[in-house]
């Protein structure tokens, strides 16, 4: 759980949550997704900049954690992204179609291409962790 691999894996996924995440919901995702809240005023202006690195870092351990698992020794482009489409449909379809009957955050279509962007998220957080695993692959 805790190898060098891992620690690499963990710092380039969670590069990859913070930038990609400014990429695909701040400028890609923030236009589409504006006309699609429920509820105005939910997002902050600013986010706690320290907070989000911290929820990254997070995010990339668990997700380089279960890949190194779910991969078996198999680090391939294909194991990769599929794993990461897995968990994108995991969290932005899954999580997303049950807060979207559970609470007014975003509107049916809204929740749809926000799932969207989560898989393309996690499917491009998938190919950067097979890519360390088959490089650094020291378990």
């Amino acid at each position: 759980m805790f190898t060098k691999t891992n620690l690499i894996s963990t710092i380039i996924t969670a590069i990859w949550g913070f930038l990609g995440g400014w990429l695909l919901w701040g400028i890609i995702g923030d236009p589409m997704l504006a006309n699609h809240t429920v509820t105005s005023g939910l997002m902050k202006e600013m986010p706690d900049m320290a907070m989000l690195a911290i929820g990254c870092l997070v995010v990339g351990f668990a997700f380089s954690t279960l890949y190194s698992k779910w991969a078996r020794g198999t680090h391939g482009f294909s194991h990769g992204i599929q794993f990461g489409i897995w968990i994108g449909i995991l969290i932005g379809l899954g999580s997303g179609l049950i807060d979207h009957s559970t609470s007014n955050l975003l509107d049916l279509s809204g929740t749809l291409a926000n799932a969207l962007i989560y898989i393309v998220h996690f499917a491009i957080m998938g190919v950067l962790a097979s890519l360390v695993y088959g490089k650094f692959a020291i378990e």
